[in-house]
């Protein structure tokens, strides 16, 4: 029998590695001769470089980049299969890189995003894959695509940085020095929200507050974002703000479909692409897969989903071994996940379950292959 664990991480608590590790160990005690192949699993969030890079045989490059605030710092990518780069756009410009007192998207830049690109271009990486999600910026993406020779100037013909401030002084976009590599390349952006750039549904109103923005902030970088999707779709001939995704990370999603003809597509999917997960398939029996928590969003765009919607297509079994069960779990059924299993196996407090995490999943994997070889009993009596 062949085994395939493909579980998310436990944010927190257990990381994707573990999992494997504790899976293995369990279906060893119950199937002494069963074949295991273990592989990390992102939905195009937090992980996501660390899980292609681990199934791809990647290597990881770091270079000095500039910080939400221009700050120095490192950051991170991936490169593997020669011409190909994974990027987190929150390595270099996320949220948990700026202290909460100084949060304030008027004043936070994509610039070290663009540097990110720019390097793997510089690289020789044609095929990217960019992770969106976790932003401390809504500056419309304009940081990162100056930092690949893209200008953005205001009615003295003057070059503006690129931040949330800057969104209602764009007179004129120059993109006459965008870096020659982007031609060449094929660029995915990972996106799992809808939002366009504009509106109550945009990027300003829906996810402003969170990085810090007052409803007066919210305000003016709505307005800026409005004058500033006239001019890019007036520079690019298109209608860029109203695309489904284009307010994604601050506007960032706008400006990597627009300047850089970037195709969105959901995390989870791209994620199982890149790491060819459908070839893993082949002659396995079994998959486990899971989160820390399952609910109703979990088929949107989450592992459990995505693995499960690969498995249902060659009528492969899955069990989700979860941290927790929500409302609305049951939804996942409908996207080939056959059954839930919960860790947590008794009244306990959220701190008691994390700091048990080992021993409770070890647990639960104990319960699930047992019933599995229960399941199999049952067969071999009805044939």
């Amino acid at each position: 029998m062949k085994l395939l664990f493909a579980s998310d991480s436990f944010k927190g608590t257990l990381s994707s590695e573990q999992i494997i590790r504790l899976l293995t160990e369990s279906a060893k005690r119950i199937f002494p001769e069963c074949d295991i192949l273990g592989v990390p699993v992102a939905d195009g969030g937090e992980g996501t470089v660390d899980a292609v890079i681990s199934v791809t045989g990647g290597r990881m490059r770091t270079i000095e980049v500039h910080g939400p605030l221009m700050e120095t710092q490192v950051a991170s990518y991936g490169i593997f299969n020669g011409d190909s780069a994974i990027i987190e756009m929150a390595a270099a410009s996320g949220l948990p890189l700026v202290k909460e007192k100084d949060r304030n998207p008027l004043f936070t830049t994509t610039y070290g995003t663009g540097e990110l690109i720019r390097d793997a271009l510089e690289q020789g990486c044609r095929k990217l894959s960019i992770a969106l999600g976790g932003s401390a910026t809504n500056d419309g993406g304009m940081g990162a695509m100056r930092a690949l020779g893209v200008r953005f100037l205001d009615a003295k013909g003057h070059e503006l940085e690129g931040r949330g401030v800057d969104l209602g002084k764009v007179e004129t976009i120059d993109v006459s020095g965008l870096h020659a590599g982007v031609r060449e390349s094929e660029i995915t952006v990972m996106c799992d929200v809808n939002n366009p750039l504009t509106g109550s549904d945009g990027a300003t109103y829906t996810f402003g507050k969170q990085k810090g923005a007052t409803e007066e902030v919210q305000k003016q970088l709505e307005h800026g974002m409005i004058r500033y999707a006239s001019v890019m779709n007036a520079c690019l001939g298109t209608q860029i703000d109203s695309l489904p995704g284009s307010g994604a990370a601050g506007g960032l999603g706008a400006a990597l479909c627009g300047f850089l003809h970037a195709e969105l597509k959901s995390g989870i999917e791209t994620v199982l692409d890149l790491m060819e997960f459908d070839k893993l398939l082949e002659s396995t029996d079994l998959v486990v897969t899971g989160e820390g928590r399952i609910d109703w969003q979990s088929a949107f765009g989450k592992v459990p989903s995505g693995v499960g919607r690969r498995c249902r297509a060659k009528q492969i079994p899955v069990i989700a071994i979860v941290g927790g069960i929500g409302k609305g779990a049951e939804n996942i059924y409908e996207y080939g996940v056959d059954s839930i299993i919960s860790t947590i196996n008794g009244a306990m407090s959220l701190e008691e379950a994390c700091l048990r995490a080992e021993e409770l999943y070890s647990n639960a994997a104990d319960r699930a292959f047992r019933l599995v070889r229960a399941g199999m009993r049952i067969q071999s009596k009805i044939k």
